[in-house]
C-alpha cells in the first residue's frame, strides 16, 4: 500500500512546471493584448479623471405626470443607455423632484452620451401632406423629377435616412396654380374625416394657400400659415417645427436631404415608435448600402403598418409618402408603391456606424417617459479626486511596506514565495484593469482603488494560510518535501472558503448597491478571484519546485523553515517492545 502512495506523491511532485508556464503565458497574452489595444492604463472615473456633469429637468409636456414612478423609469433607462454593464462609472440619480444629474468620467464620448441620455427616442410614421425645399434651394426650382424606385412589398423596404431614396421633386408650374391645387391638397388632407386626396399635385414648389373649394378652419388655417412661414435651413425655426403637436394631431417637421433642408406637413401618427419590437444597426454586405437600423414590430404595429402603406400606395407624390419623425425630426421620408407586409422595415442612407448604433440604441432601449430640458452642463476638475488617489496610494504603499517586512521578520525566506505572488497578482490585477475599460466600461474610482487595497490583505492571508500549515507538518517531524505536499489539501479547503464568502459579499454589495459603491465592489471580486488563480498556479507550484532546493529543504535558518526553531519532534520510530518475561513464584 505505501509504494503506490509514494508513487502517487511523486507523480503530483513532477508537473510544478507546467502550472507555472501556464500562468506565465496568460500574464504574456494578456499584457500583449493591452499593449496592442492601445489601452496601457486603466480608465479613471470622475472623481479621478474629471469628467462632464449634466442637470436635466422634467417636463411634463408628453401627457405624463412627474412623479417619483416616471422619474424612476428615466433614471432606468439612461443608466441602460450611458452605462452598458454597469461599471462604467456613469451617474444617473435624482435630485429634488424634478431633476436628474448625470455624471460623465472622462474618457467616454461625452457628447454622444449627452446627445443619447435626455433624448425621449419618440418615433413616429407619419403620412406626409406637403414638402417643400427650403432656404437657397427654394429659390431655384428645377424641373418636376420623380423619385427612382419605390418601396416593395418586401419584410424589409428601403428607406433612407436623409430624405427619400430619389431626388426632391420640385415643381415648375406657375405658382398661382401649383399654390391652388397644393392648398387644395392640403386642406383635404387636414381635414378629420377625410383621407389626402389622390389627384392632388406631386409637387409643393409653393406653401398651401386659403384657396382651396373648403375653406379649411381656424386650427387648418394656423398650421398652413406656420408652414409658410417655416424656414428648416435656419437653426432656431428647425428647433421648434411642431414643438408640442400630440401623437393624434398634424404637426410641422424638417429634414435634411444631400445638404438641402426640406419642411414638411405631416399627418397624424399612423404607428407609434413604442410598437417597435427591436431595433439594431447591421452593414448590408449585399446591396452596399452601408449601415442600416433595422426594426421589427410587434402584431399590433405590423397590422397598422401594413394598414398606412396600403393607403399611401394609391395617392401621388408626395403624398405616398410617409415621415419617420425621431424627437421633431424627419430623418427620412421613403415613397411608397404597395403595402409593406411582414411585420420588419429598415432605416437605410448615409448612415455611420455609430448613428447607426446609436439610433438603434435609443429605439431599443425605448421612449423616456417624460421629456427633460437640460439646466446645466459643467466640467468636473480631478484636482480633489487626485490629491486622494495620491492619499491612497500612499497608504496603500505604506500598508504593503508594512506587510513585506512582516513577512520577511517572521517568514525569512519565504517571504519572498509571497512577494513574488503578490507581484504576478498585481500584474494580472492591472492589465485586466486596463483591458477591462474599453471592454466593458469599467473606470477605476477612489473606492475601487480601496478594493485593491484591501485585496492585498486577502492576498497575504492565503499564503499564510498555505505557509503555516507547511509549518505545522515540519514540527510534526516531518522533510519539507512531503511537508508541502500534505499541508496543501488541508490549506486549499481554508483559502477556497475564505475566497467564496469573500466573493460572495463582494457579488451582493455589486447588485445591490449602485454607483461608486459598485466599483468597490468589481474590483474585490476580481482581485479575490485572482488570488484563487495566484495560489493554485504560482505559490503551491513554486512551493514544490522550491522543496527540491537546498536551501529550503535542508531547513536553513534563514529559510523560514528550521526544524529546530520551529520546534519540531523527533521523527516518529516504531521500536519493537520485549516479550514479557514471567516471573516465577518463590
Amino acid at each position: 500500500m505505501a509504494a503506490p502512495k509514494r508513487g502517487r506523491s511523486a507523480s503530483a511532485q513532477s508537473k510544478p512546471g507546467r502550472a507555472l508556464a501556464l500562468i506565465l503565458i496568460a500574464i504574456v497574452a494578456l499584457t500583449g493584448g493591452m499593449f496592442l489595444s492601445g489601452h496601457t492604463t486603466p480608465r479613471l472615473g470622475i472623481d479621478l479623471a474629471g469628467g462632464t456633469s449634466i442637470t436635466l429637468e422634467a417636463k411634463a409636456d408628453q401627457g405624463s405626470a412627474i412623479n417619483k414612478a416616471n422619474m424612476d423609469t428615466a433614471v432606468e433607462i439612461m443608466n441602460r443607455r450611458v452605462n452598458g454593464l454597469g461599471v462604467s462609472e456613469a451617474e444617473v440619480q435624482t435630485q429634488g423632484d424634478r431633476n436628474i444629474i448625470v455624471n460623465i468620467p472622462k474618457g467616454t464620448n461625452s457628447k454622444e452620451a449627452r446627445d443619447q441620455v435626455g433624448t425621449t427616442a419618440k418615433l413616429y410614421f407619419r403620412p406626409v401632406l406637403a414638402q417643400d425645399a427650403t432656404g437657397a434651394a427654394a429659390a431655384t426650382p428645377s424641373p418636376s423629377a420623380s423619385k427612382s424606385g419605390s418601396s416593395t412589398a418586401s419584410p424589409s423596404p428601403s428607406a433612407s435616412k436623409s430624405g427619400s431614396t430619389g431626388e426632391k421633386a420640385t415643381s415648375s408650374s406657375s405658382p398661382s396654380a401649383s399654390a391652388t391645387s397644393q392648398g387644395r391638397a392640403v386642406t383635404d388632407a387636414l381635414k378629420a374625416d377625410s383621407t389626402p386626396s389622390a389627384s392632388a399635385s406631386a409637387s409643393s414648389s409653393a406653401p398651401p394657400s386659403a384657396a382651396a373649394s373648403t375653406a379649411p378652419s381656424a386650427a387648418q388655417a394656423k398650421l398652413q400659415a406656420q408652414y409658410t412661414a417655416l424656414d428648416c435651413s435656419k437653426k432656431a425655426q428647425r428647433t421648434t417645427a411642431g414643438e408640442g403637436a400630440k401623437p393624434g394631431e398634424p404637426t410641422l417637421g424638417c429634414g435634411e436631404s444631400s445638404g438641402v433642408w426640406y419642411k414638411y406637413l405631416l399627418g397624424p401618427a399612423a404607428v407609434d415608435g413604442t410598437e417597435v419590437k427591436k431595433a439594431q444597426a447591421v452593414f448590408d454586405t449585399q446591396t452596399a448600402a452601408g449601415w442600416q437600423v433595422t426594426m421589427t414590430f410587434n402584431g399590433k404595429g405590423a397590422k397598422k403598418f401594413a394598414d398606412i402603406t396600403g393607403q399611401l400606395a394609391k395617392n401621388t407624390q408626395p403624398q405616398n409618402e410617409f415621415g419617420i419623425v425621431l424627437d421633431g425630426e424627419v430623418v427620412s421620408s421613403p415613397y411608397v408603391s404597395s403595402s409593406i407586409t411582414g411585420g420588419s422595415a429598415q432605416i437605410s442612407g448615409s448612415f455611420t456606424q455609430d448613428e447607426a448604433q446609436n439610433l438603434a440604441n435609443m429605439l431599443s432601449y425605448g421612449a423616456l417617459p417624460l421629456s427633460f430640458k437640460e439646466q446645466s452642463v459643467t466640467t468636473v476638475t480631478a484636482a480633489l479626486g487626485g490629491d486622494q488617489l495620491h492619499a491612497g496610494l500612499l497608504a496603500g504603499a505604506i500598508g504593503l511596506l508594512l506587510v513585506v517586512i512582516y513577512l520577511v521578520a517572521y517568514y525569512r525566506g519565504l517571504s519572498l514565495v509571497a512577494m513574488a505572488s503578490l507581484l504576478v497578482s498585481g500584474i494580472l490585477t492591472y492589465v485586466l484593469m486596463a483591458l477591462l475599460g474599453p471592454a466593458i466600461g469599467f473606470a477605476l474610482n477612489l473606492p475601487a482603488v480601496c478594493g485593491a487595497i484591501v485585496a492585498i490583505g486577502i492576498t497575504a492571508d492565503s499564503f499564510i494560510v498555505y505557509f503555516e500549515r507547511i509549518r505545522d507538518e515540519i514540527r510534526e517531524g516531518r522533510s519539507l518535501r512531503p511537508a508541502v505536499e500534505r499541508a496543501w489539501p488541508r490549506a486549499r479547503r481554508t483559502i477556497l472558503v475564505s475566497d467564496f464568502v469573500s466573493f460572495l459579499a463582494a457579488a451582493v454589495l455589486f447588485i445591490v448597491t449602485v454607483g461608486k459603491v459598485q466599483g468597490f465592489a468589481f474590483t474585490l471580486g476580481l482581485t479575490t478571484v485572482l488570488d484563487v488563480v495566484v495560489v493554485f498556479f504560482f505559490t503551491k507550484p513554486l512551493m514544490t519546485l522550491l522543496a527540491r532546493r537546498k536551501f529550503f529543504a535542508s531547513g536553513s535558518k534563514w529559510s523560514g523553515l528550521d526544524p529546530k526553531s520551529l520546534g519540531a519532534k523527533p521523527p516518529l520510530r516504531r521500536t519493537r517492545r520485549p516479550a514479557p518475561v514471567e516471573t516465577k513464584e518463590a
